[in-house]
């Protein structure tokens, strides 16, 4: 099956008379002992269709595994801890913040060492994983939109030994599976596209590595860091219409970011070429918050990957680079119709 289709039918139950199509909300703590569930703290029925249908996106070529948790940031912190104290993780400069906010309290108690690097420079990353135990990558980045040679620094740091993972929140397993690209997990806060309706605080990480998936399983056994079964039955339902929104919220990103260009108030887009988020740079703070209070669709807002369109001046939150420019505005578009989105951000824009 070609992925829109895998996004619909996988993790269904069996196709037989009266049984339902869609799968139930199991609200349990408590099974009866004897079988393999025990306890609701290791598993969930309705947590398994949804694990079963994210790895059937991600998987690509190969069968892969899927664990969910309460949030990204969840699954970010399992995942971290992988890392033995003192050894390097290598991550893009450009992230996002709660990666960043995680990797320097961590190193501030010196657990890791963070050597953060320009992932547009392939030469660069090849060579800081050389040492590393693992390499962190997002693409595009968070929000400067910054587009990685996945392949390459994944073969250069499975040689060098270390773990590759790919924070695909943004392209999702629509537009990319990284784990076909020589990635070892595919992490995501199941927040944004993949639930895609502005519900749900949800993360979920992929992996082919069956040793691999049962040390991070017992970590999130352990941690007690999992979803609530409703959370994954609403993450679910939105994952069935993840191909459709994806193609809408593409299609008009693309025409926006066409059309920015052209605006004379807008002195950048940054749009990868592919996806639903793209960031436009105006000339400074000041013109960059008047177009976030001036709008009437577009709301400020700053989660993203929802049906409706928000964007961000990013800079406003202390923990941003401060290599992203102050007027930088992180937009993501929803599948609204495209003539309403520009009609409301250009007549802000023409405010100056």
């Amino acid at each position: 099956m070609r992925p829109a289709t895998r996004a619909v039918h996988v993790g269904r139950p069996a196709h037989e008379v009266d049984e339902p199509l869609n799968v139930p909300i199991t609200m349990a703590s408590t099974y009866v002992a004897g079988g393999d569930r025990e306890y609701g703290r290791y598993t969930n029925p309705t947590w398994t269709a949804f694990e079963e249908a994210l790895a059937a996106l991600e998987s690509g070529d190969e069968p892969a595994r899927c664990l969910s948790f309460a949030s990204g940031q969840a699954a970010i912190s399992v995942i971290l801890d992988l890392v033995g104290h003192g050894e390097t993780v290598v991550a893009p400069r450009h992230a996002y913040t709660g990666t960043v906010l995680q990797l320097a309290d961590l190193e501030s108690r010196g657990r890791v060492a963070t050597h953060l690097v320009d992932i547009t420079d392939t030469g660069a990353v090849v060579a800081a994983c050389t040492d590393a135990a693992l390499v962190w990558l997002e693409s595009p980045t968070n929000p400067a939109m910054e587009v990685a040679d996945i392949a390459t620094i994944a073969a250069a740091a499975r040689a060098a030994g270390a773990y590759v993972v790919v924070d695909n929140t943004f392209a999702t397993p629509i537009l990319q599976q990284p784990l076909d690209l020589g990635a070892d997990l595919v992490v995501h806060s199941a927040t944004k596209y993949i639930s895609g309706h502005s519900d749900v605080v949800m993360g979920a990480l992929v992996t082919r590595d069956e040793a691999l998936y049962g040390v991070l399983k017992g970590r999130r056994d352990l941690l007690g860091a999992i979803p609530g079964p409703f959370e994954s039955w609403l993450a679910l339902r939105g994952l069935r219409t993840l191909a459709l929104r994806v193609e809408r919220s593409q299609a008009s990103a693309a025409e926006l970011a066409l059309r920015c260009t052209a605006h004379p108030a807008v002195d950048e887009v940054r749009y990868p070429g592919f996806g639903g988020m793209l960031s436009i740079v105006l000339p400074g703070a000041e013109q960059a918050d008047r177009l976030v209070r001036s709008t009437s669709l577009w709301v400020h807002a700053t989660s993203l990957g929802g049906v409706e369109s928000t964007f961000e001046r990013r800079r406003r939150w202390a923990a941003e680079a401060t290599t992203i420019p102050a007027g930088l505005v992180r937009l993501s578009v929803g599948i609204e119709d495209v003539e309403d989105l520009w009609d409301d951000l250009s007549a802000a824009l023409d405010l100056g």
